[in-house]
């Protein structure tokens, strides 16, 4: 038995009858950790320490921005602060010197409208008429109602009665107020079956997954395209900041976004239909990193321009809740000499990637796509070594991956066959 932890996303449909309630609330909380940040900043000056999340509540438990709020949700607001302190004294002892504390919340003259966290007491769901009342602190209680009654519309596919919600949260988000229902139960899911599949990251081919025996390629094409497509259309407004470049933003955001869950959804499904209860997965956690001399990796024009947009992290993130809600565990190995060692006979060299998508051991003379190669290696991590088991293995499957592209007039990933008999 484990517990899983989702986070579901709401419109709120009488959003004219509580926006300015909600306004409220996020001008408060923004103001509560502007009051926050100050006192912190006091401690720092005064004693060469930053106060802790505890020290914050009891210090600013009686100030009159604390009460505008629930207490509970102004307890999340010093709670965030204090992480966003100890995220930045994180990146400044590994050395990073470009790290700058978390700064005060302020849009020109005026607060911007900040998130505001309902815990368990801090709300009351109703699921028959799917809506939710949000408490108010004792500030803003005097001339309005005590709460704000709050009526939402989820995905069709979600159903909160299923979940245990834990926290409620007003995001303010593309001009308009949404809910998020943090939520928990528990699973117990039968693993499809015994066998490992090994994922391997990279740029060209965002995931190359092979099955020990099979394996599939799953391009990042369309990402590139709407990435140069974006970059070239925001460059051309005059402004920023402006209605056009938000739109843009959130545009290609959105698009990224379900590039990411289609792509984790469809290696999962692929994990499920060949009876996989491992997947393992190479950590991307250094790639990001300079090289032993300091200075910054260079994987030439197209590496170096889409490999810190493209979120690594939230994918390995989305992959692995999907696949523990199908029984299948996701562990995360090292990748080092994945791509330089012959998944066939262990043989390593430097010079055995003679190009980008090619792989050719002077061992055993095996050739195979480099990606599916790198896959086949992370496999081979948790298992018994099969490149030196002296078996007579067929190696045709390592050059000869299948192809699954990410098809945009169906939004979902296909076998390449597919998606070009589509195309007009």
């Amino acid at each position: 038995m484990s517990r899983t932890v989702r986070t579901f996303e709401a419109t709120i449909t009488n959003q004219q009858l509580v926006r300015d309630d909600l306004d409220q609330l996020g001008w408060a909380a923004s103001k509560l950790w502007n009051v926050g940040r100050y006192y912190a900043q006091q401690q720092w000056d005064e004693t060469g320490e930053i106060p802790d999340d505890g020290e914050l509540k009891t210090e600013l438990k009686d100030h009159e921005r604390y009460t505008d709020l629930h207490s509970q949700s102004s307890q999340r607001v010093l709670e965030e602060l204090a992480e966003a302190f100890n995220g930045w004294f994180g990146k400044r002892r590994s050395g990073d010197d470009r790290a700058r504390p978390p700064g005060y919340r302020k849009n020109g003259d005026s607060h911007p409208r900040s998130t505001v966290s309902f815990k368990a007491a801090g709300f009351k769901h109703d699921a028959q008429f799917a809506r939710v009342r949000l408490s108010k602190g004792r500030n803003l209680k005097e001339h309005r109602s005590d709460f704000i009654l709050c009526e939402y519309q989820t995905r069709p596919d979600v159903d909160l009665t299923e979940w245990d919600i834990q926290q409620v949260r007003a995001v303010y988000k593309h001009d308009e107020w949404r809910l998020q229902f943090v939520c928990r139960t528990t699973i117990d899911p039968e693993p499809p079956g015994d066998e490992v599949a090994g994922v391997d990251l990279g740029i060209c081919n965002f995931a190359a997954v092979s099955f020990g025996g099979e394996s599939v390629l799953y391009p990042g094409g369309a990402l590139k395209e709407d990435e140069y497509y974006f970059a070239k259309k925001r460059a051309e407004t005059d402004d920023s900041a402006s209605r056009e470049a938000k739109r843009l933003d959130r545009k290609r955001t959105g698009r990224r976004t379900h590039f990411l869950h289609s792509l984790s959804k469809a290696i999962v499904e692929e994990c499920v239909e060949r009876g996989v209860g491992t997947l393992v997965v190479g950590d991307l956690g250094g790639i990001r990193e300079d090289d032993e001399n300091g200075e910054p990796r260079d994987r030439g024009d197209h590496g170096n321009l889409y490999l810190h947009g493209w979120a690594f992290d939230r994918f390995t993130t989305l992959l692995d809740y999907k696949a523990e809600a199908q029984g299948i565990d996701v562990a995360l190995v090292s990748e080092r000499d994945t791509s330089k060692s012959c998944s066939a006979c262990g043989h390593t060299n430097d010079d055995q990637r003679v190009e980008r998508g090619l792989y050719v051991c002077e061992a055993c003379d095996t050739v195979a796509n480099a990606d599916v190669n790198g896959a086949e290696n992370i496999r081979q991590k948790v298992l018994p070594s099969l490149a030196t088991d002296g078996g007579d293995r067929d190696n045709g499957w390592l050059a000869q991956p299948a192809v699954h592209l990410f098809d945009r007039s169906e939004g979902c990933f296909a076998p390449q066959e597919q998606v070009a008999n589509r195309e007009p």
